[in-house]
């Protein structure tokens, strides 16, 4: 069994007098926050006060890239042209670091949202323009994305390092991605059946995917969702029933 996992969760998703999820209170459950930079969701007042109770709360920050679609949560995906987006990553990357350093933090590795997320599994091009986004902020800033992904072998090519994320809401595929949040089993509420599911990973490095076979999922974080519905509970519920098996909860990032 590991003797420690960072657990992570995309937070700052709220949109001027929007609010979306409970950042403070996931917050202290988590040891990563992955705080959007204002292209699917978030805006500077918000992405700055999560930055401030990321640092109050001593979590890691990480910048949550991804297209730049409001109206659709950056979960459509775009055929983005590659220079701007390498160049809309570093933007992203930029602005949210800004804020961090003004509330006594830095980002300390990227983590792509949604459709950018799922897209860079197998979009060779999309993926080594994350890469090159993230090269061009430089710092060699680690990536988080999904274990076996072209994104990881390319980033790893390019000399930084890619950290593989195993997800305790959502369902799997036997192949070892995720279910689309359109299909049954995409997402897993039983909060008892998730703790269960993760102490059991932690322990054999092996999930149940929808059909019922077993897939191995090499990680070193566990990823929340800060949005879902009962995140706080579930936030809790997984960092007590890891705590409990003995597993610390630490970030990835010395």
């Amino acid at each position: 069994m590991a003797q420690q996992i960072d657990l992570n969760a995309d937070l700052g998703e709220s949109f001027g007098t929007w609010t979306l999820g409970d950042d403070a209170a996931v917050m202290r459950s988590i040891s990563s926050a992955n705080i959007a930079c204002g292209f699917h969701a978030g805006d500077p007042h918000g992405m700055a006060r999560t930055c401030r109770e990321a640092v109050t709360a001593g979590v890691g920050i990480g910048a949550h890239v991804g297209y730049r679609d409001l109206a659709g949560f950056g979960r459509r995906f775009l055929d983005v042209d590659p220079v701007e987006l390498a160049d809309e990553v570093l933007y992203q990357i930029g602005a949210l670091d800004a804020l961090a350093r003004a509330a006594g933090g830095q980002v300390s590795y990227v983590k792509p949202h949604g459709a950018l997320y799922n897209a860079i599994v197998h979009h060779e091009a999309q993926a080594q323009t994350v890469v090159d986004g993230v090269k061009a902020f430089g710092g060699d800033l680690p990536l988080l994305v999904l274990p076996g992904s072209v994104a990881a072998e390319r980033a790893r090519s390019a000399g930084l390092r890619a950290v593989g994320e195993v997800f305790a809401d959502r369902g799997y595929t036997p192949e070892g991605t995720l279910v689309p949040r359109r299909d049954p089993g995409a997402l897993l509420q039983d909060e008892s059946e998730v703790v269960r599911r993760m102490v059991r990973w932690v322990s054999g490095g092996t999930l149940t995917a929808v059909d019922g076979s077993e897939v191995r999922v090499e990680a070193e974080s566990i990823c929340l969702h800060g949005d879902t519905p009962g995140a706080v509970s579930l936030a809790e519920a997984v960092r007590s029933g890891l705590e409990d098996a003995g597993v610390a909860v630490r970030s990835f990032v010395p």
